[in-house]
């Protein structure tokens, strides 16, 4: 019997795998600029070239899951193939290919998991603890509030905002005002469904994880070689939220590339993805940002253990 089980999320814009032991304990951590979501929030389709990409490192983590003794895994699929009319032919080639259960998530079961994993190791707050999760195609927000988590996930991730109104190039005012709107009536929409969000702006501790935060962690800390310790529990202000926001946006995507910390593959939709973040800061009252490197690969490892 092997000892170790596997956690893969095939995200809008990166398809990531997490191999743990049995106590949880990270073994191999991988991820891959894949961008399934190409296109989707425009046609509801997954296109093939995105889909080829995914499968070509799928086939890669399998081997990898072969090699540590992998019994158990689970991967998990959020909003590109939640949005496309062809997801399920996506799920059904990727169950073939890592040779485990694969699903798709709903937005309430992505925020559910995410929470439970960035919040794991984390030290008591005063006050309530709301994640946010800047995917490529959705935003999830989730706080637990008297034991209820509440959540909802939004239509706002940094690809879907940079096709549908930044753009990926010096952005222009009437693009900075189309996202602007893009972004409010999204956040309304979350205040409006979950009414117990008003309930906590201006006291939450607020935990951003996925590769947006991540990216903004290292070129904070100007990091030209990711390093997990540096970037895991970094503190954020909202000034450098706003600072690498207005900067990134008036360079090109190959300008930013110059940046040490910029991750190649996100120079193109970092800046939609600070945006959004941004404005969910603006919008709850908050000044810091307490950056998380375990995420929804945490907790879909933490409930394939508990089972």
């Amino acid at each position: 019997m092997g000892d170790a089980v596997a956690a893969i999320d095939c995200g809008s814009n990166s398809t990531r795998l997490l191999i743990a032991d049995l106590n949880g304990s990270a073994l191999r951590r991988d991820m891959h600029i894949t961008r399934l979501s190409e296109g989707v929030d425009a046609s509801s389709t997954l296109t093939p070239a995105s889909m080829e990409r995914s499968f070509k490192v799928l086939k890669s983590y399998h081997d990898a899951c072969e090699e540590r003794e992998v019994t158990r895994g689970l991967l998990v699929a959020t909003s590109a193939v939640r949005d496309a009319s062809n997801g399920e032919t996506f799920l059904t080639r990727a169950r073939e290919l890592v040779g485990f259960e694969a699903k798709v998530l709903s937005g309430d079961e992505e925020a559910a998991l995410s929470y439970n994993g960035a919040t794991r190791d984390l030290d008591e707050s005063v006050s309530p603890t709301m994640i946010i999760d800047v995917g490529g195609g959705s935003t999830e927000l989730a706080c637990e509030l008297e034991g209820v988590l509440r959540s909802f996930s939004m239509q706002l991730g940094c690809v879907r905002v940079t096709e549908r109104a930044l753009g990926r190039g010096v952005v222009s005012p009437e693009r900075d005002r189309a996202t602007r709107v893009m972004i409010d009536a999204e956040l309304d929409r979350a205040f409006d469904t979950v009414s117990a969000f008003s309930d906590v702006v201006g006291n939450v501790r607020l935990v951003g994880l996925a590769g947006t935060v991540a990216t903004l962690a290292q070129l904070d800390a100007k990091l030209s070689v990711y390093d997990r310790d540096v970037v895991h529990h970094r503190v954020l202000s909202r000034h450098v939220v706003q600072q690498w926001r207005d900067l990134l946006s008036h360079e090109t995507p190959e300008e930013r590339l110059a940046h040490p910390g910029m991750v190649v593959g996100r120079e193109d939709v970092l800046p939609a993805g600070l945006y959004v973040l941004d404005a969910v800061m603006e919008r709850f009252q908050v000044d810091q940002l307490l950056t998380s490197e375990n995420d929804i690969l945490d907790g879909v490892v933490a409930s394939l253990l508990a089972t």
